[in-house]
């Protein structure tokens, strides 16, 4: 396969072109921006049936490619393995729990990957967390909310009584510099000591008094999670001027880390504490415990349930919103929140300032900080464009979640948490649907069993039909996320494309980032018969 990229500029306004030539395809991807400093936005085009997504985050692009440069074609089993590469498959030993297993992957676009996932089983063994944060601006925002939010979870709710609170990480955690793990587990027990306070203080208005432990505790670690980012970063930033802070927010000492000065260790503090609070991230987190799922959603990862209807057919249910510009009660809220004479710069080309595509997200605190503080200590040390133009009347971000609660009935059958890479590709209906028809394929790949007790032969050549439809879907991986990947890329009207797979896993790091998002992918699996069980004795009857 073989592209070009071509640019040319009027008035400012800078558009490139990008041609893949194939004997029977031609495809031209215009992309126009006014400005490459903080973003790209790609206009939708077309491609064998496929819808490409626009750019939703900020950063910084250098190289689009060099001129009829040829990108080597990779082969269907090379596809296969980078698709596969970071696949995983926990399953649910013991018995008691509302989760069979759980399928993950995540597909890179940039370099280094901007998403990061977390999942959990909490100390009574029967309840778990999942979680998926979609970053921008780099990792470092999603990298630590992965490696803390969920302990944050787990120690808001009342049921937790211990520092460990997850016995079991399923996913590994990014390891950083001693002097910052020192600085988070410092921040974690002074968190946890204050925990009962903090759910009175962060959940005191009227609004939240009907909410159960759970709402409330996902709501409160939320919130206290980006605080802590937030003052964090002053800390360092500010030294014994945070102070000032301090007095609105008194929950935590930081004199310790500014009471011996070592230069060489406050240095390391202050530009990794800056980073994260400089970039950002949405994320989506479920508590599934028993037969309640509940959702935190912050931004525009989704969450949507499969389940079987009366039917028999598959639907889909979104678990919320995307908190972006086409959610119009999102927009109101916006603008509730800042004077009506700011309604033409608080949102401009679907942007939050002309610049952020989320309307919620953690970090970003350029967005959210005083003016006073981004111009006297942020602009010094990175540059003008730390300053949002018509930044007037902080905060104009908020990491608060919104928060979706659902029983589960024994026709849901599993739960798919994913970043936007995924969805702007497939829809809910279609995600549901090949999930649906993975899980017929997948049980078509072990070893036909009988159930104990009598058979009869009805039954048995029931069970061989499911098993002939089966095996005629049977799919390529046995991983629920990893297929989502490969129809998402490789689906045509006709069916997978492995030339078109082949050629998008192919394509240099300098021109994937225009055709596709990272992708993060979470399958969660329902037990049946737990749900079944769990339902009211009338019911069963």
């Amino acid at each position: 396969m073989i592209y070009t990229v071509s640019r040319t500029k009027f008035y400012g306004i800078s558009k490139f072109s990008v041609i893949f030539m194939q004997p029977q395809v031609l495809m031209m991807s215009s992309i126009r921006t006014a400005s490459f400093k903080y973003g790209l936005p790609l206009l939708k085009s077309q491609f064998n049936g496929a819808v490409w997504p626009k750019l939703k985050r900020f950063r910084s692009f250098t190289r689009y490619g060099r001129p009829s440069e040829k990108a080597p074609k990779i082969s269907p089993l090379q596809a296969t393995s980078i698709l596969q590469a970071n696949e995983k498959i926990y399953e649910v030993i013991k018995p008691g729990s509302v989760l069979k297993s759980i399928d993950w992957n995540q597909l890179a676009s940039n370099n280094p990957l901007e998403d990061s996932l977390a999942i959990a089983k909490l100390c009574d063994n029967r309840s778990y967390l999942l979680g998926v944060f979609d970053g921008h601006g780099g990792p470092a925002c999603a990298r630590v909310l992965a490696k803390r939010l969920l302990s944050y979870i787990a120690a808001s709710l009342p049921s937790q009584h211990v520092s460990s609170l997850l016995l079991e990480q399923m996913t590994p955690t990014t390891e950083f510099r001693p002097e910052i793990e020192s600085l988070y587990a410092h921040e974690f027990n002074q968190y946890h000591a204050s925990v009962s306070h903090l759910r009175d203080t962060l959940s005191n208005d009227e609004s939240q008094c009907s909410m159960d432990s759970t709402e409330r505790a996902l709501l409160t670690a939320f919130e206290a999670m980006d605080q802590q980012l937030s003052e964090e970063a002053l800390a360092f930033l500010l030294g014994p001027e945070m102070s000032d802070i301090l007095q609105r927010v008194p929950r935590w000492d930081w004199k310790p880390w500014w009471a011996d000065a070592f230069p060489s260790r406050d240095k390391v503090l202050q530009l990794s504490t800056l980073s994260t609070a400089m970039s950002g991230a949405v994320a989506t987190v479920a508590h599934i415990s028993s037969n309640n799922l509940v959702i935190a959603n912050t931004g525009d990862c989704q969450a949507v349930l499969g389940y079987l209807s009366e039917d028999g057919t598959w639907g889909a249910r979104k678990l919320g919103k995307e908190h972006t510009s086409e959610n119009p009660s999102e927009v109101e809220r916006l603008y509730s929140e800042h004077p009506r004479s700011e309604r033409d710069t608080v949102l401009r080309m679907d942007r939050l300032l002309g610049q952020l595509m989320p309307l919620r997200a953690f970090g970003d605190f350029r967005f959210k900080w005083p003016r006073h503080v981004l111009e006297k200590w942020v602009i010094p040390i990175l540059g003008e464009s730390a300053l949002p133009q018509n930044y007037k009347t902080p905060p104009y971000l908020s990491a608060r979640p919104e928060i979706i609660k659902h029983t589960l009935s024994p026709r849901d059958k599993f739960v798919v948490i994913a970043s936007d890479g995924l969805w702007d590709l497939l829809s809910p209906t279609q995600v549901v649907r090949l999930v649906g028809e993975h899980m017929s394929g997948r049980v078509a790949l072990g070893p036909l069993t009988l159930p104990p007790g009598d058979v009869t032969l009805e039954e048995i050549n029931k069970m061989l039909q499911q098993r002939r439809e089966g095996l005629s879907k049977r799919p390529l991986d046995t991983n629920a996320a990893t297929h989502l990947i490969r129809h998402a890329l490789a689906s045509t009207e006709t069916g997978l494309d492995p030339d078109r797979l082949s050629e998008l896993l192919s394509l240099p790091d300098d021109v994937v980032r225009l055709f596709r998002d990272d992708i993060t992918i979470v399958v969660a699996y329902f037990d049946t018969d737990y749900l079944l069980k769990s339902l009211p004795q009338s019911n069963q009857e």
